[in-house]
């Protein structure tokens, strides 16, 4: 009877250690599985910071622009490579907010396509501009000056941001939702803006001139 208690004893003790043998080893697989998962999540997370970024070649009228931009952060480097232009075909490089699209056109129609690329800042407001270029004869670049909206005028009225902006025909649209009185910047209630601009011969360079606003439902 002893003998069969000392067994049992036995049996009872090796289970015991294989048992916590099994959970050391389960709790180290599960050490290693979270700390594989944390390092992918973090790769992850790094690769979507600095991926923000944009790449776009565009031609039109034997004149090409290839428009890149990276960085981390609220700024980016801009940088446009032109080629097809008879005498100067330099790279530009400005530091600008987020690019969010770019689109090429010859807006005034005189035989060389301009460059417009459209730009919002980070945050909440999410203010859009626009960079714009164009050939001069086809010969090099110059900056188009983009209007502000106007403090106080009727175009600036309920502004809060959220810009959006397109080449329609020959002209540049520009929309944005109008925010009344108590919005916050999260929810508009009002209509959506739409301010058409028109490229003019400036002084010193070319520029959008506005020519036209109206109000449509959203």
């Amino acid at each position: 009877m002893k003998s069969v208690s000392n067994l049992v004893f036995l049996l009872a003790c090796a289970m015991f250690f294989y048992a916590c043998s099994f959970q050391s080893s389960s709790e180290k697989k599960t050490a290693e599985v979270i700390e594989i998962d944390t390092g992918v999540s973090l790769n992850k997370q790094t690769k979507e910071t600095i991926s923000a970024q944009f790449s776009k070649l565009l031609s039109l009228q034997g004149i090409t622009y290839k428009i890149t931009s990276a960085g981390i952060g609220s700024l980016q480097q801009l940088v446009i490579i032109p080629s097809g232009l008879s005498i100067i075909n330099d790279t530009i490089q400005q530091e600008t907010d987020p690019v969010m699209g770019a689109e090429i056109e010859d807006l005034d129609r005189d035989g060389f396509p301009e460059l417009l690329i459209y730009t919002q800042s980070a945050g909440s407001g999410s203010y859009g501009h626009v960079i714009g270029y164009s050939p001069n004869k086809g010969k090099s670049l110059s900056q188009i000056n983009f209007p502000e909206l106007n403090k106080g005028s009727k175009e600036s009225i309920g502004y809060m941001g959220h810009d959006s902006f397109s080449i329609v025909e020959s002209s540049l649209a520009r929309r944005f939702p109008i925010y009344e009185t108590n919005d916050n910047n999260a929810k508009a209630t009002g209509k959506i803006r739409q301010l058409q601009y028109k490229l003019k011969n400036g002084e010193a360079s070319k520029q959008f001139v506005l020519v036209g606003s109206m109000e449509i439902d959203q």
